[in-house]
């Protein structure tokens, strides 16, 4: 199975190579693959030259980041750290990406994943501007580094001021073409049916890699039932399928870095019933002031959950709104429901006069009953 975004990386490797070098910010939503391209970097460029960090994982304080960073480094740096406050661990943390070497005197490359986590240190005292403090002292630096977040919006308001030194790399929709050259093997499928399955599977996951894998993995797995996407998207996402664990998780990560969690939720439940609204129609069946609603989705565009095109506004993620459809309600939904729903789903995404593998899928699984199917 081929890595997604596998051309990125030359673009990426450009801008480290560049005199000066550049600071490559990939950004992209939820499952486009962002920490698979850190990761093949990382084995491309040499893990005794490359760290990669988790941000997300890894922020907590910023004495624990500082004293987690370096513990896990590649690069010589002294003893560990004794940070005397929160303001002097994170100068430290600055201090350390900004001047320690590779072997040879060589710059240290940084691979910083979700780097905007680092956000959540600006409520220690003395630490109000951290995400600006951290991009100035990079764009000093002589070291190298590579930055990701999942929320668009945020790391453009970031960095739209500019610094010459920062490349914007926005992650696109993978190609029908890449989706075929990701699935797994598919039994004996022609060439002619795996392009087609490559078509379906693009349609289903909205080009988004994670998506592509778990119903490409999850069509392999049944392919003794005919390799059906549709009825491999419909195990994904009932109540225990490993669909619904990832963008449970995704969906509650998002909300909760927004305010305004609970009328948040509720306009996700009304766009996912219906979209696209305008400002004024999701404000009458929120029961709310046209303004207080502007606020709202504007919350949820800063993490990007909603879009709004022509004053419309919907989802940014599709199959993010059909798991709501199916699961943000008091009772989970039978299997028939989801294979109702991810029916009409494939419906409208597929082109039209494609054969109607919904139909296959329905048939298929009323024989077979449903299996669990894990992702990784």
């Amino acid at each position: 199975m081929m890595a997604p975004h596998a051309g990125l990386e030359r673009r990426v490797l450009s801008a480290l190579e560049a005199t000066p070098a550049r600071i490559p910010v990939v950004i992209g939503g939820c499952g486009t693959g962002r920490s698979t391209l850190l990761h093949a970097l990382a084995d491309r460029l040499g893990r005794d030259v490359c760290q990669y960090v988790d941000v997300e994982r890894a922020a907590s304080t910023p004495e624990r980041f500082l004293g987690a960073v370096v513990r896990s480094t590649p690069f010589a740096w002294g003893a560990d750290p004794s940070p005397a406050s929160a303001r002097d661990a994170f100068d430290q943390t600055l201090a350390f990406l900004a001047r320690v070497r590779a072997t040879g005197d060589r710059p240290a490359v940084f691979l910083l994943d979700e780097v905007l986590e680092l956000r959540t240190f600006e409520s220690f005292p003395g630490l109000r501007h951290v995400l600006r403090e951290l991009l100035q002292a990079l764009a000093e630096s002589g070291n190298r580094f590579v930055l990701t977040s999942r929320y668009v919006a945020r790391a453009h308001r970031l960095l739209r001021d500019g610094m010459a030194r920062f490349e914007v790399i926005h992650l696109p929709a993978l190609a029908p073409a890449e989706v075929s050259a990701m699935l797994p093997p598919m039994g004996e499928a022609a060439a002619d049916d795996r392009e087609f399955l490559g078509q379906t599977v693009h349609a289903l996951a909205d080009g988004r890699a994670a998506y592509v894998r778990a119903i490409g993995d999850a069509t392999a797995s049944m392919s003794g039932r005919g390799g059906d996407p549709i009825s491999a998207l419909t195990a994904l996402l009932t109540t225990d399928g490993a669909l619904t664990a990832w963008c449970g998780y995704r969906y509650e990560l998002r909300l909760h870095r927004a305010r305004g969690y609970g009328a948040l939720k509720a306009i996700l439940e009304i766009l996912a019933d219906e979209e696209p609204l305008t400002l004024t129609e999701i404000a009458v069946r929120l029961h709310r002031t046209p303004g207080s609603t502007k606020d709202y989705l504007s919350w949820l565009e800063d993490v990007d959950l909603v879009v709004s095109r022509q004053k419309r506004y919907s989802f940014a993620d599709p199959l993010l709104r059909l798991w709501v459809s199916l699961h943000a309600r008091p009772v989970p939904p039978s299997v028939d429901e989801v294979a109702r729903e991810v029916q009409a789903y494939a419906a409208a995404r597929l082109p039209h006069g494609e054969p109607s593998l919904a139909m296959a899928a329905a048939a298929g699984d009323r024989k077979g009953g449903w299996g669990i199917i894990e992702i990784d």
